[in-house]
């Protein structure tokens, strides 16, 4: 039953990356009631989905084709760095630190999530600034996806915003390579440092990989809302659930 549980929430965790991102919300709690510690389920979700973000942004190989307003490079290469260094702060965090603020991670990716698509347009109409201040948006954006991750979709779409970018199924291509590449440069540091539950990785990997191809085609065909309000309401009784066994 748990291996069951594993493979349906890594295979819609894929799917929704690729359409609405949120699919942390789905695979940590699943990693928790597996019995991992939270940190570890936190190292061994971005193990399981980052694959699926790449794959993910393999489907969107048409419309990262058409991006021009942004110097990709310069943009991977601060979210790799920024990625890295992430991970490293996860692993120097103690155990028990990180079980207390838990609570705390998912509340603020919960209404980041909620939120986050005002808060980028209105970022989008208001603000314009220049390309260095955007890649150092960037660089700590990814220090955070490195870290914990949830919500870090939103937080990309705001930038490219930033940058000019309109198309949204380009934008959501270019956050599913971004999230995807921070997150493979995390996993290499979660498996140095011994932080993966391999055995709950590698069935989650394959589920959430053919989640995430699949998600590229249902993007383009089932409009995100529905979507988003499901990962709203897993996200807040995730976050209710782990104030509460804090109490």
């Amino acid at each position: 039953m748990l291996t069951l549980l594993l493979i349906v929430s890594a295979f819609f965790a894929g799917v929704l990356n690729a359409v609405a991102g949120g699919g942390s919300f789905l695979t940590f709690p699943a990693l928790i009631l597996a019995g991992v510690p939270p940190l570890n389920a936190n190292a061994t979700s971005t193990v399981a989905v980052s694959p699926g973000a790449l794959a993910s942004a393999y489907g969107y190989r048409r419309e990262l084709g058409k991006i021009r307003e942004i110097h990709l490079p310069s943009f991977l290469g601060v979210s790799l760095v920024g990625g890295l260094l992430g991970a490293l702060l996860l692993l120097w965090t103690p155990q028990r630190t990180f079980e207390a603020i838990v609570p705390w991670l998912l509340l603020f990716a919960t209404v980041l999530f909620a939120f986050g698509p005002k808060a980028s347009t209105w970022i989008r109409q208001n603000c314009t600034v220049g390309h260095g201040a955007v890649l150092a948006s960037q660089f700590l954006i990814a220090i955070y996806g490195g870290y914990f991750g949830g919500g870090i979709g939103i937080l990309i779409l705001a930038t490219l915003g930033v940058f000019g970018l309109t198309d949204l199924h380009a934008m959501n291509g270019l956050k599913t390579l971004v999230s995807g590449c921070l997150n493979a440069v995390a996993v290499v540091a979660f498996v140095a440092g011994g932080a993966v539950y391999w055995n709950e990785a590698l069935i989650m990997l394959v589920a959430a990989m053919a989640g995430g191809y699949a998600g590229a085609a249902v993007a383009r065909r089932i409009p995100p809302p529905h979507l988003r309000r499901f990962v709203i309401l897993v996200g807040a009784a995730m976050t209710v659930y782990f104030f509460v066994t804090k109490l």
